[in-house]
């Protein structure tokens, strides 16, 4: 997908995951016909724990990157990359939809 394609998207976790917040790491587990998958838990870092935290509602990608922004100092070109980079991985994941695509 190209990076504009994402800039035009929004972003909202899930439905079919489960989080939480345990020693300070973000864990989620998706939930496959009504059990949570124990094989497939994620642990975020940090930075991916403010962009999970940004899409518990839907939102832009340039909201995230504005998020990730005031939690973190770095280069804006570098956090957008890798703000795309999470939203792909997450949403091939099936652990974050785009658009609507959940709905």
């Amino acid at each position: 997908m190209s990076r504009g394609a994402y800039k035009m998207q929004s972003y909202v976790r899930s439905d079919s995951v489960v989080s939480r917040v345990i020693a300070g790491e973000t864990l989620i587990v998706p939930v496959r016909k009504g059990v949570g998958d124990l094989a497939s838990i994620y642990g975020l870092n940090e930075a991916g724990s403010t962009i999970w935290q940004a899409i518990c509602q839907r939102c832009s990608r340039d909201e995230i990157v504005a998020a990730v922004e005031r939690e973190f100092e770095g280069d804006h070109s570098q956090i957008a990359h890798d703000v795309d980079l999470f939203l792909s991985e997450m949403t091939s994941a099936g652990l974050v939809c785009a658009s609507g695509a959940c709905e």
